[in-house]
């Protein structure tokens, strides 16, 4: 690395941006289990367990209330289509709960295939790291101490919001994490709602909410393959131009194309519920 300081601040600001790029990726294309070495997959194993028992509860009251209000009385129940039917909802729902967690994971595999999929289609392993170009570390190291202040402003400004955007990011991501934890763990209380009737569209808005919650991590897999081709076409860089000018340039693209990626990030749980019409 050049020994300019400028250079030095505006390549450690793209490292940072880089660095939690990379993490991104990582997380993206791992699953609950594996995450943080699986210390806080246990957690919720457990509470989604303990769980359980309050959901077999409810199961029974939503059961009886759906009862009493599908059925104008008891004669009404003793049909033999009639209780078959409650018999049929009641087993399911209990089998819902029971292996709710083992259901969730299983779309969230889906989900995970969905993401290996756009990931090995256009040849992503991994993306790109953006680095400053050559015309421009030349540019600003031929540079004078008086032409080097306007590059120190432009070069702590940029390179602040380099840095927010990054932890903008990556909170973004990390957000997406920690609520397929929680949806997890709670899951056993709104998916006993399918034992009654009326009470049923609470179960299925969860179902709906949690699959979007998945499919967000394909939204920002696109979003970051989108923002890799465009960081890897630089802009045009006029050799003729002067370093601040160059610098303010090639930084104010750069930016712009990472606060689309950003935004599309954190879109990502909105884009995903128009495209499923929630």
């Amino acid at each position: 690395m050049s020994d300019n300081w400028v250079v030095q601040n505006l390549q450690n600001a793209l490292d940072v941006w880089n660095g939690k790029l990379s993490e991104i990726w990582t997380i993206i294309t791992q699953s609950p289990e594996a995450f943080r070495d699986g210390a806080i997959w246990s957690i919720i194993t457990t509470i989604h367990g303990a769980l359980q028992a309050i959901g077999y509860a409810l199961l029974v009251l939503f059961f009886v209330v759906g009862v009493m209000k599908t059925c104008g009385s008891f004669a009404e129940v003793k049909r033999p289509e009639q209780a078959l039917k409650l018999f049929i909802r009641f087993v399911l729902a209990k089998a819902v709960i029971t292996y709710g967690l083992e259901l969730m994971l299983a779309f969230l595999e889906i989900v995970q295939g969905v993401i290996g999929t756009i990931m090995s289609s256009v040849g992503f392993g991994g993306l790109s790291d953006n680095v400053l170009p050559t015309e421009i570390v030349t540019a600003i190291e031929d540079c004078g101490f008086f032409e080097s202040i306007p590059l120190w402003a432009v070069t702590l400004i940029g390179g602040l919001f380099i840095w927010v955007l990054s932890f903008v990011m990556i909170l973004s991501v990390y957000g997406r994490f920690f609520k397929i934890y929680m949806y997890t763990a709670i899951a056993p209380i709104p998916l006993s709602t399918f034992a009654g009737e009326p009470t049923q569209n609470v179960g299925r808005s969860f179902l709906k909410s949690y699959a979007g919650v998945c499919l967000e991590g394909a939204i920002i897999v696109l979003a970051c393959i989108i923002f890799s081709v465009f960081a890897g076409s630089p802009p045009a860089i006029d050799p003729d131009a002067a370093a601040a000018s160059m610098v303010w340039s090639y930084i104010g693209e750069l930016i712009f194309n990472m606060l689309i990626l950003v935004g599309t990030v954190k879109m990502a749980d909105r884009i995903v519920r128009e495209m499923m019409g929630l």
